[in-house]
């Protein structure tokens, strides 16, 4: 295995190697990538008041979350050469994936119009991106919806100190608010306060048990902190839940695997690929590895 997986990368190098790739399409060259987002819904059909467009590097990190209305436009700046996706969410469940490879030799824009379909009880997506639920949406109050629009706006813009300072205003407020609780969490995980990102979770959970963000992002987070059998106690009812959610598996799968139950990892693993082969492309290499 370990032959194959080195005369693949050598394979890879000689058919196109990085530095060719970089004198082609030069490393300082950027794109502003830019577009309409629309929602197509039948009348009478209640909408989230916003969705996110976040754009993901290869590596799966993001390299920009921005807040969209529907008949909105999102815009992304300095954007360099290689592969991309955006993806369009919505309680952090994906409704779209778009991947695509910008080779540009000159600095330039890309415009990229993006629209969904969403329907009364729920919205299914793409392979392996996850069911919405209307139940999902928590019906807040006027000043806290436009706290909520801040602080996701923060996000964003990676300032997670001040969306936590606006949240924690939300909950305060409002402790019912299990959506301002995982955001919570998350401006929390993502400063690496983890212990404070937990208990926003386990907050969010005991006001809606079966939230589905909350679930897989605590799973995440005892993944991270290699609690893999924590994680498992979140992923595990979620998977459950949302067969569909190629995310939830994936990480189930993995922490199966670190805890040695590789006959519980393998249908995990196996299916987070079948389910989105282009988003959870690692879990092709784990289900490799594993049966290997």
């Amino acid at each position: 295995m370990k032959r194959y997986l080195l005369l693949c990368s050598v394979l890879a190098t000689v058919l196109f190697p990085c530095t060719a790739f970089a004198q082609v399409f030069p490393a300082g060259v950027t794109v502003t990538l830019f577009g309409t987002f629309t929602v197509k819904a039948e009348p009478g059909v209640k909408l989230p008041d916003t969705f996110f467009v976040v754009l993901y590097k290869t590596d799966r990190s993001i390299f920009g979350r921005q807040l969209v209305a529907n008949g909105g436009t999102y815009q992304f700046l300095k954007i360099g050469n290689g592969d991309w996706e955006i993806v369009v969410e919505v309680n952090g469940e994906s409704l779209l994936r778009v991947p695509f490879t910008l080779m540009q030799t000159r600095n330039t824009e890309m415009r990229k119009n993006l629209e969904i379909e969403w329907k009364e009880k729920s919205i299914s997506t793409s392979p392996g991106t996850g069911m919405i639920s209307a139940k999902d949406v928590y019906p807040r109050q006027a000043a806290n919806a436009t706290l909520m629009t801040q602080a996701m706006a923060a996000i964003g813009k990676k300032r997670h100190g001040d969306a936590a300072k606006l949240l924690k205003t939300i909950v305060e407020a409002d402790p019912k608010d299990f959506e301002a609780w995982t955001e919570l969490g998350n401006a929390h995980f993502a400063q690496g306060n983890h212990g404070e990102a937990e208990k926003a979770f386990k907050r969010a959970l005991e006001e809606e048990t079966s939230y589905p963000l909350a679930l897989l992002n605590l799973g995440k987070l005892n993944y991270n902190q290699k609690n893999y059998e924590a994680a498992i106690q979140a992923l595990g009812p979620l998977a459950g839940a949302h067969p569909e959610s190629a995310e939830a598996r994936r990480f189930l799968g993995e922490s199966y695997l670190r805890v040695k139950k590789g006959s519980l990892a393998v249908p995990e693993l196996e299916e987070a690929a079948r389910l989105d082969p282009a988003g959870q492309a690692e879990a092709h290499l784990d289900f490799r590895l594993l049966k290997g």
